[in-house]
């Protein structure tokens, strides 16, 4: 008999749409698939070097379960030159990839039937590992017209004696909204206000376009950096999503608990990515690896908004960071069902594969990755409006 923490876990929606990508590829059909959640650009070769080195140093046996050390004094160093935040090393714990740091967090944190307010849409995995510990996914729906930026006052209205974490992701997966400063700063001084603690989900820092500026919530002040976990990776800014590194700060009595879970789950992250995430950051090399990959994926969001754009009765907001873009295509997903059997369609008649809306909490929408070339993105969107002009 399985335990009943597991009883709600189910399949992700998008499973069967990606067996029938399999299927269509294995017979050679030309695929446009927008549905990848990871840079298009190779890990690069000094981070490589490193890693392979370290090998052949015999780095491959265990590390202290919060991360090697010199990977953490950098990341220290990081996180006060580039978030403007404090962390002693002791505060950092490394852990296999962003997505183990909020597993663990989220261990740390939640009692059974705590409430978590989850701004929507949201990336597909937040409620999933939110219920895995018995606690309640509160969804914050949030507005396409308001450009799905998280507000205070649409915060207000969720809170209740029960919750305990507010999930914040900026840049978004999936819309790439980014939160402006002055929301963000009366977003944290109501957690501090009603003591709820902040998860923030940095993985896209590196990816906002239009002078937008990133701010970490934790830079606010000690009183939100004192309830505020920091979350991010190697995965997306240095194109490394294979290699699962990414790490938590908080504040030591947080971080002792963390590593010590890491220590009794995984042990640790994989020593010799450890070191190769080390390069990463020491690297001179690896500031302008960044900058190449944020101003191609600001082109080649442009480009996409813009053609998106021409598409009839389709809605569209120009996100402000991370790579991806979401529009709204309800008026053809009515047509059909839901936006599951629109995603079918495009994929079985224009041979374009995009993530449905409804595995991020937003029926009717649809997830274009743009980690693809500007060609494949021209010919992608021109295969999504064919296929969706023979329903009009």
């Amino acid at each position: 008999m399985l335990s009943k923490r597991v009883s709600h876990i189910k399949p992700a929606p998008t499973l069967a749409l990606s067996a029938k990508i399999n299927q269509l590829k294995a017979k050679g059909e030309d695929i446009v698939g927008f549905g990848a959640g990871e840079p298009d650009f190779d890990t690069p070769e000094f981070i490589k070097e490193a890693c392979i080195k370290a090998l052949k140093e015999g780095k491959t046996k265990y590390t202290p379960s919060a991360g090697i050390l010199p990977l953490r004094e950098a990341l220290s160093e990081k996180l006060l030159k580039e978030n403007k935040i404090h962390y002693n090393p002791s505060e950092i714990v490394v852990t296999a990839g962003a997505k183990m740091a909020l597993f663990l967090t989220f261990m740390a944190l939640l009692e059974e039937g705590d409430e978590v307010l989850l701004p929507a849409p949201y990336w597909v995995t937040y409620p999933e590992q939110i219920l895995l510990f018995g606690a309640k996914p509160v969804i914050v729906n949030l507005d396409e017209k308001e450009g799905f930026v998280l507000t205070v006052e649409k915060l207000k209205k969720y809170i209740t004696p029960k919750t305990k974490v507010l999930v914040l992701n900026s840049p978004s997966n999936p819309t790439g909204a980014v939160v402006p400063k002055e929301e963000l700063q009366k977003i944290a001084e109501l957690c501090v206000e009603k003591n709820i603690f902040i998860i923030s989900d940095e993985c896209y820092e590196a990816f906002v376009y239009d002078g937008e500026e990133f701010l970490s919530p934790a830079s606010l002040s000690q009183e939100v950096r004192s309830i505020t976990f920091t979350v991010n990776a190697f995965s997306k800014s240095f194109s490394m999503t294979g290699w699962r590194v990414g790490y938590v700060a908080c504040p030591e009595r947080y971080a002792k608990v963390i590593a010590d879970l890491n220590s009794q789950s995984v042990s640790n992250a994989t020593s010799f990515a450890q070191w190769g995430a080390l390069e990463a950051l020491r690297n001179p090399e690896g500031k302008a690896f960044v900058e190449r990959m944020r101003s191609t994926f600001e082109r080649r969001r442009n480009l996409a908004y813009e053609l998106l754009r021409e598409i009839p009765h389709v809605s569209v907001v120009k996100p402000k960071g991370a790579f991806y873009i979401f529009p709204n295509l309800s008026y053809y997903s009515t047509k059909l069902g839901n936006d599951l059997k629109l995603a079918e369609y495009l994929l079985e008649v224009g041979k374009v594969a995009g993530v449905p809306g409804s595995a991020f909490g937003a029926e009717g929408y649809l997830r274009l990755s743009y980690c693809l070339s500007e060609e494949d993105i021209a010919e992608g969107i021109r295969r999504i409006k064919f296929a969706l002009e023979k329903l009009l």
